[in-house]
């Protein structure tokens, strides 16, 4: 009985700590755009667009 209730527990929390910045984007790399150390991003969900200098993709959704 201890499992199973353990196993709700752990999705529940894991639910309500997860990061609302991040969830719904979906960056791709635009190299088209490319100029430079700046790499553009695309979001594919909500068609927001970023510039990193970082190399990596942005952490937090922009969503408008």
């Amino acid at each position: 009985m201890l499992i199973p209730l353990g196993l709700v527990l752990a999705f529940v929390l894991i639910v309500l700590l997860r990061s609302n910045r991040s969830r719904e984007c979906r960056w791709r790399e635009d190299r088209s755009a490319a100029s430079g150390r700046e790499k553009h991003f695309v979001c594919v969900a909500c068609g927001a667009k970023a510039v990193t200098r970082t190399g990596g993709q942005p952490d937090h959704c922009l969503k408008p």
